[in-house]
């Protein structure tokens, strides 16, 4: 039963002419699919009404062709022909009483329109803010082409209603919404009725909700998402200036959706921001409205919800990541089971299928966006298969979710574990800075397991070919996780470096069992993502000087995925490390490295006590390949199946792990699909052939 201290999240709540069930509100958040993909995002939003969600929204939907984003995927309103794919949506997450909402963006100094190849439009003429720097400018709106887009805005709006949806959310946050760029200075130079003062900049927006309403707000509720700080002084729009034109406009929508001014800040990672970072510059803003309001801080703790909430800070619990993590992660409050919530670790792995214009992904949930491509549920696994026991090798990411995975089927799963702690590389990584919150990948698979009576647990049990080959299980699951390499193998070097003899070289591996070298230390980052500057730091802390070398143009450049690729440089040069930018390593010597750069090939020394490579991991693989040298004997032991999956088949982030255990768990004793895609897709439908003479016009 649920906690009575949870009942307010649990209130019904009014948003303008509709009412949410309960205070669980899923923001706007993309997911890589888009206009691409949309089964899979609709059965994605459907699985969180199932969970529980009071409101779901969509993630950004493109609302006219003047204005769209290339090569990011997003959703698209363009024409009565985008309604149905988005009502699909509309239906599924209505299914059991959830509040469907759409978010209507208009890009403006974001929207380079590589596809359209329209010119942009913005409230002024300035190049286009986009994370690939496009070099093309915006034209500042007409006085006729911004009631164009009024307009536009009303078409959007009707088809929204025609779509199913009950809420309509204006985007006007994290630097990409039109509506931003019109209450910012720093993109806001007009000098007419729609520029200068405050009142003057809030004009656009007074309008667009004006013509909504009249549109259709007596039948849908219009939320509008602003932006809590710019954080770029006195010329951007600050968190003052938001509390004005709160108080200015206190009734202005059905309900205030408060987010950061960048994305980087609103989504920050855990390692740099903490649950509820935003609370300072919410606080206090609920007292300038009669409208309810709802805001993000990566919520995981029901406490935390109920403090927002009872505090007067929120009125709704806004997630995005969290309900990722967890689409169940309401209904697990509700019913009494908050053990069970697989809480966000904020690595920001889901936020790289967009930035990668890929399907997303969840390091604590292996099932997000493949609910329909792969008709995988959350919290509910396919019937066993007529095998009845697996022994899973390694506890890392892949091997745990394997596990778990197993005994919800119904399997017979002992997991042994060749060091005295389980978790892999998880256990291991996050007592490095900044990534505590990765245990949980480990907590919450280890507590699952550890209330499982068809699961057993051996540590400090490293496992020969003879030891499985007389255990006697039908199924043998290696995930025996990788070692980093120490011969500098990576992208710059294909075959191992030169290293002269007596070179001190270390690995990450090396510094997590505490072996950590002092004087100065030369990282060699040919990995690029956390790894290097997660080491740089903790080298730091333990009193090394250190110089960071990596070939890239960025240091951690994978890191620009999840966000956090500023802040990590931030954090490394105000810790005093030496970035050294495009540029390789060469050759270790006893006291020295010889760098080259990437470019030119021309060589330069820097000192080096030590170096620290972190370039490519090797699969820890070898008892797989003795027991598949020993096929033969496998009848006789009982073996029906031996696989190799996560770290120890390729290395990648956890979350690749936890998909592979995941994966491996859902098609053990299933048939094999021989040349068949293992995953739904849906693909365009072919235009009836048509081949216009040159002088047709378009409106033809």
């Amino acid at each position: 039963m649920r906690d009575p201290r949870y009942d307010i999240l649990f209130e019904p709540m009014q948003i303008g002419p509709v009412t949410a069930k309960n205070r669980f509100y899923q923001v706007p958040h993309c997911n890589g699919g888009g206009y691409r993909d949309p089964s899979a995002a609709a059965e994605m939003r459907g699985i969180k009404a199932e969970g529980g969600w009071g409101v779901i929204f969509t993630e950004q939907c493109e609302m006219h062709h003047t204005s769209e984003i290339t090569p990011f995927i997003e959703l698209r309103l363009w024409e009565d022909k985008d309604i149905p794919q988005l009502r699909r949506m509309s239906e599924k997450m209505k299914t059991h009483g959830a509040l469907a909402g759409i978010q209507l963006a208009y890009s403006g100094i974001n929207g380079p329109n590589l596809y359209t190849k329209e010119v942009p439009l913005a409230p002024s003429a300035l190049p286009i803010r986009t994370f690939t720097n496009d070099p093309v400018q915006a034209r500042a709106l007409s006085l006729s082409e911004i009631r164009d887009l009024r307009r536009w805005f009303v078409t959007a709006a009707k088809r929204s209603k025609l779509a199913g949806f009950d809420l309509i959310c204006l985007y006007g946050a994290h630097g990409f919404g039109i509506f931003q760029h019109f209450l910012s200075r720093a993109t806001n130079q007009r000098t007419d009725e729609y520029g200068g003062n405050l009142e003057n900049r809030a004009r656009f927006v007074n309008e667009v909700v004006a013509d909504i309403r009249d549109a259709v707000g007596d039948t849908m509720g219009i939320a509008l998402r602003v932006s809590l700080d710019e954080t770029i002084g006195e010329l951007g729009f600050s968190n003052a200036e938001l509390r004005d034109f709160i108080e200015m406009n206190r009734n202005l929508p059905d309900l205030w959706d408060l987010a950061h001014g960048t994305w980087e800040d609103c989504s920050g990672p855990s390692r740099f921001k903490e649950e509820a970072a935003q609370e300072l510059l919410v606080r206090g803003i609920r007292e300038l409205s009669d409208r309810p309001m709802v805001g993000v801080g990566r919520f995981t703790s029901p406490d935390v919800m109920v403090k927002m909430i009872k505090s007067g800070t929120l009125d709704f619990i806004g997630c995005a990541r969290p309900s990722i993590a967890d689409p169940f992660l309401p209904k697990k409050v509700e019913e009494g089971r908050i053990e069970d919530i697989r809480e966000c670790i904020g690595c920001n792995i889901c936020i790289t299928g967009d930035m990668t214009m890929s399907i997303s992904r969840c390091t604590q949930n292996p099932t997000f966006m493949e609910e329909w491509r792969k008709g995988w549920h959350p919290e509910r696994m396919n019937a066993k298969g007529d095998s009845d026991s697996v022994l899973v090798v390694g506890s890392g990411p892949a091997g745990l979710e394997a596990a778990w995975a197993l005994c919800r089927r119904g399997y017979d799963v002992a997991v042994a574990e060749a060091r005295t702690e389980i978790g892999g590389r998880v256990a291991r990584e996050s007592r490095l800075p900044g990534l505590s919150a990765w245990g949980r990948v480990k907590d919450y698979r280890e507590y699952q397991l550890r209330q499982r009576p068809n699961a057993e647990i051996y540590l400090d049990s490293r496992l020969t070919a003879d030891d499985v080959m007389a255990f006697g299980f039908q199924n043998i699951a290696i995930a025996t996780g990788a070692t980093w390499r120490r011969d500098g193998v990576a992208r710059q070097h294909v075959v191992p470096m030169k290293i002269a003899e007596g070179a001190a070289v270390y690995t990450p591996d090396d510094l997590m069992d505490g072996n950590i070298p002092g004087g100065n230390v030369v990282i060699f980052d040919d990995d690029h993502y956390y790894m290097g500057g997660v080491l740089a730091e903790l080298l730091v802390q333990k009193g090394a000087k250190v110089t960071l070398i990596t070939p890239s143009a960025y240091v951690s450049d994978w890191t620009r995925n999840t966000l956090e690729q500023g802040t990590i440089h931030a954090r490394l040069d105000a810790l005093g490390v030496n970035i050294v930018l495009n540029r390789g390593v060469a050759e270790i010597a006893v006291d020295h490295v010889v760098s080259n750069c990437v470019y030119t090939g021309k060589t330069c020394h820097y000192q080096a006590d030590a170096v620290v490579m972190v370039t490519s991991r090797s699969g820890n693989d070898q008892l797989y390949r003795d027991l598949m040298s020993r096929q033969n004997e496998w009848a006789d032991a009982g073996i029906r199946s031996v696989k190799v999956f996560g770290d120890a088949e390729a290395s990648g982030p956890i979350a690749w792990a936890t998909y592979a255990g995941h994966r491996y768990a859902r098609e053990l004793d299933c048939e094999p699909r021989g040349d068949a895609l293992p995953f739904r897709r849906e693909i365009t439908e072919l235009a009836a052939e048509h081949t216009p003479s040159p002088e047709l016009c378009l409106h033809d």
